[in-house]
């Protein structure tokens, strides 16, 4: 017996499926939904699922990028994942994402909140829209999509939500203030919510991954932040291997890397009169802006 069945086993020790939420989709496919799926560490995750067997479909904003995620899975991978080009912050996105799950005879089984903005710079200097946009997205659409997943999965007793945060929800941070409060929301609610669901068959997990090599620090206006010289960045295919091996193995937070672990302990022995000032120079820009902050809505 694997670690992984041995997980399987103490994950549903309390589940109790109901026969008609189960009977419900039989015939169906399970698959695994990515919000923010057309690149970065959501196209990476694809990738993965896709190696596992799963079937994946990714969702965007923008059609143009989903087409170019599915030629880039294409070239390497016999499976090609479905799309849906939607907005995740529309109040009837969970409903649209199933319509579209069950037109091509799939149902959510895992669900990765990947998709989330990031601001730069001094909190006052932000555009109100700017922020609203990051709390509908990070926090607003992660929750909805969250709770509409969960009902369905503890009913049929098995199931998976991925919450992608960020080390940084560990802490405040000073020049990145609204998104890392964000994530410290992303981080309580999924921890919080792993604990209510236990042995009910569902796997909640929290990610907090630290620099990654993608275009998010450029885009939110951070790439001279002093912390892009001299913390190591991942690359997104190994934050997407941490995950897939930690969320088997049936672990509820996932801090991929050696050094961002060992930060994600330090973070909560530092007094944050010791702590907050660190982040604050690590993160600070280095200069002004021409336009006080950038997003980024995959």
């Amino acid at each position: 017996m694997t670690f992984s069945s041995i997980s399987d086993l103490w994950i549903s020790r309390r589940a109790r499926p109901e026969l008609a939420a189960v009977a419900a989709v039989e015939g169906f496919t399970p698959a695994v939904v990515i919000t923010g799926g057309a690149r970065g560490i959501g196209l990476a995750l694809a990738k993965r699922f896709i190696e596992d067997g799963r079937r994946v479909i990714l969702i965007g904003r923008e059609k143009s990028s989903l087409r170019s995620a599915c030629t880039e899975l294409r070239a390497t991978h016999t499976s090609e994942p479905l799309v849906l080009a939607l907005d995740v912050t529309r109040s009837d996105a969970g409903r649209r994402i199933d319509e579209a799950l069950y037109a091509q005879g799939c149902y959510l089984d895992i669900l990765i909140n990947n998709a989330a903005v990031g601001l730069a710079g001094d909190f006052v200097e932000q555009h109100p829209e700017e922020l609203d946009a990051l709390v509908q997205l990070n926090v607003t659409a992660m929750t909805r999509l969250t709770r509409h997943a969960l009902a369905p999965m503890i009913t049929r007793g098995r199931g998976g939500i991925i919450n992608m945060a960020s080390l940084g929800g560990l802490m405040p941070g000073p020049y990145q203030a609204a998104y890392y409060a964000s994530k410290a929301y992303v981080v309580s609610l999924t921890r919080a919510v792993a604990s209510e669901t236990a042995g009910r068959g569902v796997r909640v997990v929290s990610v907090l991954p630290g620099p990654v090599e993608t275009t998010f620090h450029a885009e939110m206006g951070a790439n001279n932040a002093l912390y892009r010289y001299i913390m190591p960045s991942l690359t997104p295919d190994e934050v997407a291997s941490s995950v897939s091996r930690g969320y088997r193995l049936g672990h509820r937070l996932i801090v991929p890397g050696i050094f961002n672990w060992l930060v994600s302990r330090f973070a909560g022995i530092i007094p944050y009169n010791i702590l907050v000032p660190i982040v604050g120079r690590l993160l600070w820009p280095g200069q002004k802006l021409a336009k006080p902050s950038a997003i980024r809505r995959p």
